[in-house]
């Protein structure tokens, strides 16, 4: 295999580390078969040892391959025809109940900097009324956010907020429609069926491997739409490897009008160097809806979260939904969208990410 990188697209780590994963998923690589070694791979592309390293661990990180010691690297990645095989257990066992461990507190003193230069340089717009879908200045800053950080290209018009991650479930059920079967993860955040359940659409339980979901549920599924917690669901603390997050995406492009709800809470505190590859990004057929809040990463109290549309599903929102007003105040909007745009935001993940892997040396 021949590799190359271009010496002007920084960093370079990580062409080498998405050549790597397109070989793999592609089966180019195939399950088993042992990437070249560090230094061979080093010399061929005219690198440093420590970037192939730092690239590897990124693989290794994502669950795309596994070092053996004295032995090499090697693919654990494996596909079937739209689902994939069940990846043999590994790692530590799983404690039903058990509430993962999350995040710091984000910085009094850099929120109240913030709420005070919105007041400072807005004045009175922050009375004005924010857009049904959300305020431009935040759409626009998250837009920014997602492509830096999440690997996920989309516009501001694709963006929606709204005041916490119940009500945006609700908001989906009306666009997508009461009459579709909702499949959910087994065990699970406990509101997330209570919504569905008041909503009085048919709801699916799914029950969960050590890898993510089980693969002959959701192979046996009728449901229509797929709602999932790729990184550690709540309550059990599992997250889909990269082979189970392929699945999901096979899952939902075997049938025409299935969809996938990426409910991605807490994933910005992963302790992987890199974030885990969301569905989002990984689906080319528009038909995922990408879901995040910021009652983690900011504060409990601060009721906002956000949704990514396909571009597809925007008339169906504008048609059925545009009436609805926002339900976030334009004023904590705007604090959010300076903390983003500021860099603050950004820098208290990293910190928090750093004090983590601190914490498991």
């Amino acid at each position: 295999m021949k590799y190359k990188i271009d010496p002007t697209d920084r960093p370079i780590y990580m062409q080498i580390y998405k050549q790597l994963r397109a070989d793999i998923v592609n089966g180019t690589l195939p399950f088993g078969s042992k990437l070249p070694s560090k230094r061979l791979l080093a010399d061929e592309v005219g690198v440093s040892v420590i970037t192939v390293e730092h690239s590897y661990a990124l693989l290794v990180d994502e669950g795309y391959i596994e070092s053996r010691q004295r032995s090499g690297s090697y693919v654990i990645f494996k596909r079937s025809d739209g689902f994939a095989l069940l990846a043999e257990s590994r790692g530590t066992p799983t404690v039903y109940g058990h509430k993962p461990h999350t995040s710091a507190d984000f910085p009094f003193s850099v929120l109240s900097r913030a709420m005070r230069r919105v007041l400072s340089e807005q004045g009175e717009a922050i009375l004005e009324c924010s857009p049904n879908t959300g305020h431009p200045s935040l759409r626009t800053a998250l837009s920014l956010y997602l492509s830096r950080n999440r690997g996920i290209s989309v516009s501001p018009s694709q963006i929606m907020i709204g005041s916490g991650a119940e009500y945006m479930y609700g908001l989906i059920i009306e666009l997508l429609g009461r009459e579709r079967t909702y499949a959910i993860e087994s065990p699970s955040y406990q509101k997330i069926e209570q919504v569905y359940r008041a909503a009085d659409t048919r709801c699916e339980r799914l029950p969960l491997s050590d890898d993510g979901i089980d693969s002959s549920a959701l192979s046996a599924s009728d449901a229509d739409v797929l709602h999932t917690t790729p990184y550690r669901s709540f309550p059990s603390g599992i997250t889909a490897t990269a082979t189970k997050r392929h699945e999901y995406v096979d899952w939902a492009a075997a049938k025409e009008g299935r969809f996938i709800i990426e409910d991605d809470f807490e994933s910005e505190f992963s302790v992987s160097s890199k974030p885990v590859d969301t569905l989002f990004a990984l689906s080319d057929k528009g038909n995922v809806i990408y879901l995040n809040t910021f009652s983690k990463t900011v504060s409990p109290s601060l009721r906002i979260a956000y949704m990514v549309l396909p571009e597809a599903l925007l008339p169906a929102f504008e048609e059925r939904l545009g009436f609805r007003s926002c339900t976030v105040p334009t004023f904590e909007q705007l604090v959010l969208a300076e903390l983003i745009s500021g860099g603050d935001f950004e820098r208290h993940i990293n910190r928090t990410r750093r004090a983590m892997r601190r914490s498991l040396r």
